[in-house]
């Protein structure tokens, strides 16, 4: 592949300019910390070591055990944050240096679809931990509970906010929790910290007591797996969208919630039209790339709030809260005119560059206002009007 074909460059123009920002500035930080430290001590080593063996062992471990259990692919952060804030106070700048190959090593052995984006989440780690080790002290860091405790704040905060910062630049129409994550993130993370503050001190005093911090780094890596894995039940693995359990849940409750206040409300039911002929006649890989493209057309298309999911196949469904029948309506003919629009790069089956285009969707609309705040009655007449919309020529808006 070609450096222009980098898909780095598919980016938003501030995306792009941000996240090469945050990689060379990485980059320069960590040049700066080999060459400004002096040749590490044995005892430092001897730190480094225990350090390093102790994650290791932990990350290594679980990952084996989750292999033979069949576990999806795990992401270790919460023990790679924990660590690194061990090597932040009992470490020399260069030794911490070597500590970013655990998540290196992991992202560069692990499939990574997006290289430049672990490189982007890598770079922004690499910041926060060696602003936080400024904040603390370069040469020698302070270990008064005060500022160990703001320290901790200042690494979870400014690694969190690198990173979602580049990921709102990157989507502008992703939700908060899709940028910065879930309260759990958050309490996962402040616990990953404090192990990894009380490993730095015990390592400090003595390296092989550091190997005490094991069990609770274990139990820290499987806990921190349980987010990823109730998201990824929530969602569709192509599209990233609320799967079909996870939407009707939400759905409901949505719409019992409205009920109550007697607010207006709207379900869209959407399906691509004639995409069988997009798997048949350019391949699945392009249809997969032609949901995908919709999945994103559709949430930057409806509005905030807005509930999007995949019910299956080549068919969406949307609830639309406060949605009069002539804002629902309104919105359905946006998101047609914008599928119409679509044009998205890919491969066709003999490996050639393709571009799909002339993707069209037909679109069936029920409203509260007819139907009742019940899901079922609302799906059913949304799919007839679909129906109606198919039977009248496609590309088209049907309202029940």
């Amino acid at each position: 592949m070609q450096v222009r074909d980098w898909p780095v460059w598919t980016l938003r123009r501030p995306a792009l300019c941000y996240w090469l920002l945050i990689d060379m500035a990485a980059f320069a930080t960590v040049v700066y910390a080999i060459v400004s430290s002096e040749t590490p001590s044995p005892s430092e080593i001897a730190r480094f070591a225990a350090i390093a063996g102790t994650a290791g062992a932990v990350i290594i471990g679980s990952s084996i055990y989750s292999h033979r259990l069949g576990e999806t692919e795990r992401n270790p952060w919460a023990a790679h944050l924990c660590y690194l804030t061990a090597g932040i106070l009992a470490l020399p700048p260069n030794l911490l240096v070597l500590l970013l190959f655990g998540p290196a090593l992991h992202s560069l052995l692990s499939p990574r679809p997006e290289t430049h984006r672990w490189l982007f989440t890598l770079s922004a780690t690499a910041l926060a931990v060696f602003t936080t080790r400024y904040v603390l002290g370069w040469a020698d860091p302070h270990a008064n509970l005060v500022i160990l405790t703001l320290g901790a704040a200042l690494l979870l905060i400014l690694r969190a906010g690198l990173i979602s910062l580049g990921l709102k630049l990157r989507s502008p129409s992703a939700t908060f929790e899709e940028n910065v994550g879930e309260p759990i993130d958050a309490i996962l993370g402040i616990v990953a910290v404090s192990i990894g503050g009380l490993m730095g001190c015990v390592a400090e005093a003595n390296a092989i007591h550091a190997l005490i911090a094991g069990p609770p780094l274990a139990l820290l890596e499987r806990a921190a797996q349980l987010p990823q894995w109730r998201r990824s039940a929530q969602r569709d693995a192509k599209t990233g969208l609320a799967n079909a359990v996870h939407w009707d849940s939400r759905a409901r409750y949505e719409l019992t919630k409205g009920s109550g206040r007697t607010r207006p409300m709207a379900v869209m039911l959407l399906d691509l039209d004639h995409f069988k002929r997009v798997n048949d006649e350019v391949g699945h890989l392009a249809g997969d790339a032609a949901l995908a493209a919709i999945s994103l057309l559709l949430r930057g298309t409806v509005r905030r709030g807005d509930l999007v999911g995949r019910f299956g196949g080549e068919e969406f469904v949307v609830l639309l809260p406060e949605a009069t029948p002539d804002e629902a309506e309104y919105v359905a003919e946006r998101v047609r005119k914008a599928v119409a629009a679509l044009r998205v790069p890919t491969m066709a089956t003999d490996g050639k560059p393709h571009e799909l285009h002339g993707l069209t969707v037909s679109i069936g609309v029920s409203t509260t206002t007819r139907f009742g705040y019940e899901l079922p009655d609302l799906l059913v007449a949304a799919d007839a009007a679909l129906l109606a919309a198919k039977a009248y020529g496609r590309n088209l808006v049907s309202m029940a």
